[in-house]
């Protein structure tokens, strides 16, 4: 018997899981006497109640959309998680972060109810006094309007992070708090932005990733789909980090069918060992490789000619630029042979087709916004774009989420242009509605452009995980919000050291809701949370955005009767109710194929690319109305062996910072034993050569240092990185430490963004070099941070 289905007919993303789309393939039919597949939302199995549900981020994670099949006792009490063979891109295959989930409910340290703090008091773990909802609503009510008349609203900084319903808090906090000010708190947006910026200036989309054949019925064995001939990852580790949308053992699935790989990356990894070409370079010269695989590409007339002709604007003019850029230039600058420069860029545009995986290496960089438009520009004149097996890209209906959501309505003309940064990075501010990060902290240090009283944390544990110079971060706020309210699952350093009220955060098994990988910019599934179970009193998201911007500002919440309501009209478009499509729990969205030839890509539904020529621009309009160059180039990172040799001798290695691992998410999950026991410290991995010459052993703390800051790790000699290059996990503090301040369960201690400075991003507002500057390391006696006032005074000066 053949499953009941929605109708879909009238929403033409979703035609993939149409009846009448599946009849035509019997093939690829689901059938309820399949034991296997076609769960419904919630079945009985061995005394025990499964709940199906597809969560954006379980419990920390990136929107890749795993669904979970979670097993609930007949007390309500989770007792296991299980991967849901019934998702149709991941199969039931979950990450130790998804598996575990049950000791992140029920871990003893969890904040389940909400509390208060007398703002005096900010640093002291013993001040906390649990209160409730009510209470707590009452308390930022009457700040927010003694703040708000005082000083604006304006005056209110919302400090946004990834968030478990994809960066919920920055579209829909713009109707709950009414301030202009929405900031991600890492350095020039280092983080998806500067990739997906790129995108939409020179593509006009906002973000394309390879097609993984994710919304297809048929997935790899659909007739629409083609297995692409090379793959090529760039700044990239999808396997543990499943980034940005992309299900990371996707490749692994198609190196099955015959797929070959190239990694461009300065560290090994498990794809790297099993590629055609691992490109080691020295971190932060991306640009010269992306520009000499050009120059090869085009000089040797390996370019799709008729794409370039018809669908690219600038290829002359992109064509003289690279060729300055040669492969024995790009050997000397990157590390690289020249000739596996040259061999590895015939071999992406001889395949057919191929597809480029690009990552946050890109945005981390002040250059990284040239490296991204190079990346576009390989796409676009190898004719990857938008085809089976290529570079997948959503149509006019996709973008960042519902970025502008409520945003002029809740502000009104006025205060949208009060937004810090949005006069001098319009880029920046006016394609993401955030304030730039840097000049927000300048801001709360000087008061200019204007005073920031009240602060709002919406899943961004700053000062351990995002932020540069993160003890500025914490002065700036102490020193200057007058009330600051976090919104988060633990108790984190960040709210440990600056907040006032703490509100509890519903985790991935308390929640409904609809969620959509690639932060809805080219989707692959939309997902439906099904709430399991209840563990004390978090709100999700979207209902605490509902219930506290009722009480905040109600007149911009009376169109909803009750979150459901909310939800239904944001994700849904008020189409469809959510009780009836909740028991899909996962959907493919189809997108198709070619969009530029049909108008799909277009407002005015023209053939084209939504850009102001109607092309992909090589040569950028925009980029060069916000005054940085048109076509691409390469710049030095600003610390580096070739831009600071003076720096050598005190700081002789590249320091790169941040990969991915299996047990984390940034700062999450350091208190879930399982997770814990798989990455127990904060590991610095270094070249075996590299440890010798500097009396380094394997597993002895050593101090990272230089002229900006120090911290502790625990070195990891091995080949991983290639000689002169040091990697430092990021993300640490150690939740089991004492939590009041000084040390605040010491984030500071082992901090690799202690040597990461601010304000240093690029012309547009972008980047900042979390991946490519120096420093020294050296080996520390077993009691060096006994006495951590000693520690403390170090890290303490400012820069």
């Amino acid at each position: 018997m053949e499953k009941e289905y929605l109708d879909w007919k009238d929403n033409p993303t979703m035609r993939a899981w149409h009846p009448d789309r599946l009849n035509a393939r019997s093939k690829y039919t689901i059938s309820e006497t399949n034991n296997d597949l076609n769960k419904p939302w919630q079945f009985e199995e061995d005394g025990l109640t499964v709940t199906r549900t597809s969560p954006w981020s379980p419990p920390g994670c990136h929107p890749v959309g795993c669904t979970l099949k979670c097993y609930t006792d007949k007390n309500g009490r989770l007792v296991k998680v299980e991967g849901d063979e019934n998702n149709p891109v991941t199969q039931g295959r979950l990450c130790a972060r998804c598996i575990t989930l049950k000791d992140y409910i029920y871990n003893p340290s969890r904040i389940l109810h909400p509390m208060k703090r007398d703002p005096k008091e900010r640093g002291n773990a013993d001040a906390w006094e649990q209160i409730s909802w009510d209470e707590a609503f009452d308390i930022i009510k009457r700040e927010y309007d003694r703040i708000t008349a005082q000083y604006g609203r304006e005056s209110i900084v919302c400090f946004v992070g990834t968030g478990r319903e994809g960066g919920t808090m920055a579209p829909f906090g713009s109707r709950m708090l009414c301030t202009p000010n929405f900031c991600y708190t890492q350095s020039g947006y280092a983080c998806y932005v500067p990739r997906m910026a790129a995108s939409s200036y020179l593509l006009g989309v906002a973000y394309p990733e390879i097609d993984y054949a994710g919304g297809l019925p048929g997935r790899y064995d659909d007739p629409e789909y083609e297995i692409p001939e090379c793959v090529v990852v760039w700044g990239k580790d999808p396997l543990p980090s499943n980034p940005d949308g992309l299900f990371g053992h996707a490749l692994i699935d198609l190196m099955r069918r015959g797929t070959r790989l190239i990694v461009v990356d300065p560290r090994n990894n498990w794809l790297s060992t099993r590629a055609d070409y691992a490109l080691k370079l020295r971190p932060g010269t991306d640009g010269a490789l992306a520009m000499a695989w050009l120059n090869v590409i085009i000089s040797e007339d390996l370019y799709d000619h008729e794409f370039v002709e018809y669908w690219c604007y600038g290829f002359d003019e992109l064509a003289e630029r690279v060729s300055e850029m040669t492969p024995d230039k790009a050997a000397e600058i990157t590390g690289v042979p020249a000739q596996m420069i040259v061999e590895s860029a015939r071999m992406y545009a001889e395949a057919t087709p191929a597809s480029i995986s690009w990552g946050l290496a890109l945005d981390q960089k002040a250059n990284g916004m040239q490296v991204g438009h190079c990346l576009i520009a390989l796409m676009a004149i190898c004719g990857n774009i938008d085809v089976p097996g290529g570079i997948r890209i959503g149509d006019k209906t996709m973008g960042l989420n519902e970025a502008g959501f409520g945003f002029e309505e809740g502000l009104g003309k006025d205060l949208v242009q009060k937004m810090i940064g949005a006069n001098e990075y319009p880029a920046y501010c006016g394609l993401i509605l955030n304030s730039h990060c840097d000049l927000t902290l300048r801001a709360m240090e000087t008061g200019d452009p204007y005073p920031i009283k009240m602060g709002f944390y919406g899943g961004n544990n700053l000062l351990s995980c995002t932020s540069a110079e993160p003890q500025r971060w914490m002065k700036a706020i102490n020193d200057t919000m007058e009330f600051v309210i976090a919104f988060d699952t633990f108790m984190t350093p960040s709210a440990q050291a600056t907040c006032d009220i703490f509100l509890p955060l519903a985790a991935a098994a308390e929640r409904e809701g609809v969620v959509q990988t690639h932060y809805g910019s080219s989707p692959v599934t939309m997902g439906f949370m099904n709430e399991v179970l209840r563990h004390g009193e978090g709100m999700s998201d979207m209902e605490l955005c509902f219930n506290l911007g009722k009480v905040l500002n109600p007149h911009l919440w009376e169109q909803y009767d009750e979150v459901r309501d909310f939800i239904e009209h944001l994700r849904l478009g008020k189409k469809y109710r959510y009780e009836d499509i909740r028991k899909e729990v996962v959907l493919q969205r189809y997108v198709g194929y070619r969009k530029y030839e049909t108008g799909l890509l277009r407002r005015d539904g023209k053939p084209g690319f939504n850009t102001s020529t109607g092309r992909v621009e090589l040569w950028s309009y925009a980029f060069h109305q916000f005054g940085d160059q048109p076509l691409p180039y390469y710049e030095e990172p600003q610390y580096s062996p070739v831009s600071t040799p003076e720096l050598l001798e005190k700081y002789p290695f590249v320091l790169t910072t941040g990969a991915r691992t299996y047990a984390f998410f940034h700062s999450e999950n350091r208190q879930i034993p399982y997770c814990r026991e798989l990455n127990p410290d904060p590991l610095l991995e270094i070249n075996p050569d590299d440890a010798k010459a500097a009396k380094v052993a394997d597993g002895q703390w050593v101090k990272v240092s230089n002229q900006f800051g120090e911290a502790l790790l625990k070195a990891k000699v091995s080949q991983i990185v290639k000689p002169g290059v040091v990697h430092a996990q990021h993300g640490w503090w150690f939740p089991e430490q004492d939590g009041n301040t000084p040390n605040l369960y010491g984030t500071f201690r082992s901090n690799i963004n202690n040597l990461v400075p601010n304000f240093h991003f690029g012309k547009m507002g972008f980047g900042a070099p979390f991946k490519c500057l120096l420093c020294n390391v050296e080996p520390v006696s077993e009691n060096y941070d006994t006495d951590m006032e000693l520690v403390w005074d170090k890290f303490g000066k400012l820069v």
